[in-house]
């Protein structure tokens, strides 16, 4: 700590610009355990593993980088088992590139009916066992540390939707002074690298629900410390499109410019395009990987459903524009067998494919940036057909 009592200045993540067009930018984030290239779409690995997929193929897909789950590896195997292996949860799950670990503010806020929240902290039965837990900001970050994560989330208190104005303010204010105390404690030893520092950079994240009043506060109080990048919260709660896409608008042109800005839980592959558009550099999503457990797949013509029975005799790929090895290899016919018989093949292909294509979509976003082609490219995304609840066929 420092003479007037304030954490020292921790170091930032490289984040360099390599392209924009109009308010979508390119750039490399670079941390701990490699690179990333910006936009980029984390794959989510909730109990330390992105479900169906090895960390082989994670690469040969092109993922840089992952999201764990701060609140399930807590409870279970413990973050002191994790912490056991050679570089924290890296080592754990095989997988040595970035990661980045979310604070369990959002597992906590989804079970209403199990926890009380206070000023200090949250207390919940534990959906295990049913064990009491409390978590702090402090515990918070305590987990992320010893996870040994890339990027770690500040502990926040997600605003339920709808919110009246005064109870938006009043879950917002909980979180910006839970932001100050995770960033006081993650970087409580911040200084030259060694056996205390802490692993990674930590993320602010800005709430404030729908109202513009409130996200300006809300930025306004985290500029209190240096946060390694900037999160939007409070969104993929069941806000519709359009009072999502004003908060972006209103919000992504006032995150400070050298930071990353990170979009949470915003998945669609054209809510992914359009939010790029303003600005954003990350985003993650269990939506490919659900929807790969449920029959939805994704293709450059929209979402089908593989348990229809339109798919019974088709010999064609799931897409014959995609490149990934399931459409280089296997039939509609064949993946909508593996399904219908409950076969683990029949999710691993599926997907493989699912996260295949939104890699790659991250690769054409990226590749429309730079050559100054975005808003053309975006708007051949958008008039696709938006949902799984709409597919194709």
């Amino acid at each position: 700590m420092s003479a007037a009592g304030a954490p020292r200045r921790p170091a930032a993540p490289g984040f360099e610009l390599l392209a924009q067009d109009g308010a979508a930018r390119c750039a490399r984030l670079t941390l701990p355990h490699g690179s990333i290239d910006t936009p980029a779409f984390m794959p989510v690995g909730t109990y330390g593993t992105v479900k169906a997929m090895t960390p082989e193929e994670l690469e040969a897909l092109g993922a840089q980088i992952v999201l764990g789950n701060t609140f399930h590896l807590m409870l279970r195997p413990g973050a002191q088992i994790i912490a056991l292996h050679r570089d924290g949860l890296h080592g754990f799950m095989g997988w040595m590139k970035p990661i980045l670990t979310d604070s369990g503010g959002f597992q906590v806020f989804s079970l209403a009916a199990l926890r009380h929240i206070d000023e200090q902290g949250v207390s919940f039965r534990s959906p295990v066992d049913g064990a009491s837990v409390r978590m702090r900001p402090e515990d918070a970050m305590d987990v992320q540390r010893a996870l040994g994560s890339d990027i770690a989330m500040a502990f926040d208190d997600c605003t339920a939707y709808p919110a009246s104005h005064a109870v938006a303010r009043e879950s917002m204010q909980r979180s910006m002074r839970w932001a100050l105390r995770s960033h006081d404690h993650y970087y409580r030893d911040a200084g030259p690298p060694g056996p205390a520092a802490p692993p990674g950079h930590l993320f602010a994240i800005v709430q404030g629900g729908m109202y513009e009043d409130l996200r300006l506060e809300s930025l306004e109080a985290l500029s209190q410390r240096e946060f390694a990048g900037y999160a939007i919260g409070g969104l993929a709660v069941g806000e519709s499109e359009e009072e999502r896409l004003q908060v972006l608008d209103f919000l992504a042109p006032r995150l400070p410019a050298a930071r990353p800005r990170y979009l949470m839980g915003v998945g669609y592959p054209q809510d992914i395009v359009a939010a790029v558009g303003r600005g954003v550099d990350m985003f993650d999503c269990v939506m490919p990987t659900r929807h790969a457990r449920n029959g939805h797949l994704f293709t450059s013509e929209g979402v089908i459903n593989i348990r229809n029975a339109v798919h019974q005799r088709d010999t064609g790929p799931i897409d014959p524009a995609c490149g990934c090895s399931t459409c280089e290899r296997y039939s509609r016919a064949y993946l909508r067998h593996l399904d219908r018989c409950n076969e683990i093949l029949g999710v691993r292909l599926a997907t493989l494919h699912n996260l295949h294509f939104y890699l790659q979509l991250m690769r054409r976003i990226r590749a429309a940036i730079a050559e100054g082609r975005f808003a053309q490219f975006a708007a051949g995304i958008l008039a696709q057909p938006r949902r799984p609840g709409a597919p194709v066929a």
